[in-house]
């Protein structure tokens, strides 16, 4: 079998995407007219080509604007330490594009759910807080848009632990998170909103029904097995190589 030609990270994108959704403002219900369309996917690179020295991208911008997807590796590595922006991938109520395997990663949701997700998603609001507050010292306002989405994300984690499901959707929220992005709610009025949910977070916490860790076992053995049936797929262009029959057979080939 020749080895595998180096594959453009484009080229993974078109034709080996697994998973493609719509996610930002439209993904959250509230886009306006001039709201851009944020693309996110997850492609599942061939298993060959991590066979070679120079391993596939982990990650691919592009090829179209405002467009970005994951191999599917790190991508389940990124959802099992609850990343934010991750986790909502796999919510979002706009789904353009999905495969067989698609489907089975989106089957396994509730396996990356755990209440991990209140440490990660309060460390990310933290960090954006900390830019906001410097926002009103240098400039006397915040940048509305972030303090609307800070907002957003708060609410999603609390409604998460809660009740141990992720909606993405803000619902009947999203008027009054337009005004502020609109700037017609007061900064003071915002923080004591902050603070609010922060509360309502930390109480939530204490009473989530979700499980301490994520089901990290069950994820890897889909990642495994998807890694097995792409490997499959060479043995049927090469039937008689070997080290493609031992890697998908399980067996450990001998070196010589």
């Amino acid at each position: 079998m020749q080895p595998p030609q180096p594959v453009q990270p484009h080229a993974l994108v078109l034709d080996h995407t697994i998973y493609a959704c719509v996610m930002g403002s439209r993904a959250f219900g509230l886009a306006t007219d001039d709201s851009d369309t944020d693309r996110r996917g997850v492609f599942l690179a061939p298993t060959p080509l991590f066979w070679r020295f120079e391993k596939p991208p982990t990650h691919v911008e592009g090829p179209a604007e405002e467009q970005f997807s994951w191999e599917l590796e790190r991508f389940c590595e990124l959802a099992l330490r609850a990343n934010p922006n991750i986790l909502e991938c796999l919510h979002s109520p706009l789904v353009e594009q999905v495969d067989v395997t698609g489907r089975e990663l989106l089957s396994l949701r509730g396996a990356f759910l755990s209440r991990q997700a209140h440490e990660t998603f309060a460390r990310y609001a933290l960090g954006q807080r900390k830019k906001l507050d410097a926002d009103v010292r240098t400039h006397g306002a915040p940048r509305w848009k972030h303090a609307m989405h800070l907002l957003r994300l708060l609410m999603s984690c609390r409604d998460l632990l809660r009740t141990g499901e992720l909606t993405v959707d803000v619902g009947d929220q999203r008027e009054p998170l337009l005004a502020v992005k609109r700037g017609e709610v007061p900064w003071a009025r915002v923080e004591t909103w902050m603070a609010r949910l922060a509360a309502e977070t930390e109480e939530a916490a204490a009473r989530s029904p979700l499980p301490p860790e994520p089901d990290r076992a069950r994820v890897e053995d889909f990642l495994v097995r998807t890694r097995r049936a792409s490997a499959l797929r060479s043995v049927e262009a090469d039937p008689d190589h070997e080290v493609v029959q031992g890697i998908v057979g399980g067996r450990v080939l001998r070196q010589h």
